[in-house]
């Protein structure tokens, strides 16, 4: 349905036609959200990357519902590790769990491993786009601009993990990129709350430098959950 909706969000409304908005879940993987994995590996607490999966999944079925557009990324390299930098590779062996370690669920952040797929509760099902990404941004070497260009896409809905790299990479890069963005913030977590609080601040800051903010209860109240 081709419907105009408001929400409360910060630091005003933010409006947004729900054939011109994606909803964008950014890594929420094993790896990211479930014991073993490569964040827990790092010495990461996971109690909040995992809680906000229950919000997640309310916002995912509405945006179902609503007929959204929805993209779901993944942070993972090709098995030979042929694209992932030194420097990346360098600074994960330095902390004791590197990428393309062996872990618990397989190879720490290689594509097609256990642990470096979506969790569970957050499946993709057909028709919703997977975005296999080498950096922390969802727009640096793939080809996820050019689909959300093609489908008309506007507005992006942004979830995931973890708020200030990530989430915030890909936020500022889809900032660039002429897109609206809104980040639920009761979606989207990292393994420090300050260094999520700190990220949101900094989003909204300046009358919306970078986009809005919002908790997810706002978003589904404005789509009539």
């Amino acid at each position: 349905m081709n419907k105009v909706y408001s929400l409360e969000a910060k630091p005003y409304n933010f409006e947004f036609n729900t054939e011109k908005t994606a909803l964008v879940i950014i890594d929420m993987q094993r790896d990211f959200c479930a014991p073993g994995g490569f964040g827990e590996k790092l010495g990461n607490d996971i109690t909040l990357t995992r809680s906000i999966i229950p919000n997640i999944e309310k916002v995912l079925e509405a945006s179902r519902e609503k007929g959204m557009f929805v993209v779901h990324t993944r942070e993972g390299h090709r098995p030979d590790l042929s694209d992932c930098p030194p420097s990346k590779l360098n600074r994960g062996s330095k902390q004791g769990a590197g990428i393309g370690d062996e872990g618990p669920m397989g190879r720490i952040l290689v594509r097609g491993e256990y642990g470096h797929d979506i969790v569970d509760e957050l499946k993709p099902v057909e028709g919703e786009v997977i975005i296999d990404k080498p950096g922390k941004g969802a727009f640096y070497q793939t080809d996820l601009d050019v689909i959300l260009k093609n489908k008309g896409i506007t507005n992006l809905l942004v979830a995931g993990v973890t708020t200030h790299v990530c989430v915030q990479s890909t936020l500022r890069e889809a900032n660039d990129r002429g897109f609206d963005c809104l980040l639920l913030e009761d979606c989207a977590a990292a393994f420090d709350s300050k260094d999520h609080e700190d990220s949101i601040r900094m989003i909204n800051q300046q009358g919306g430098i970078f986009g809005w903010t919002a908790p997810s209860e706002s978003l589904l109240t404005s789509l009539g959950e």
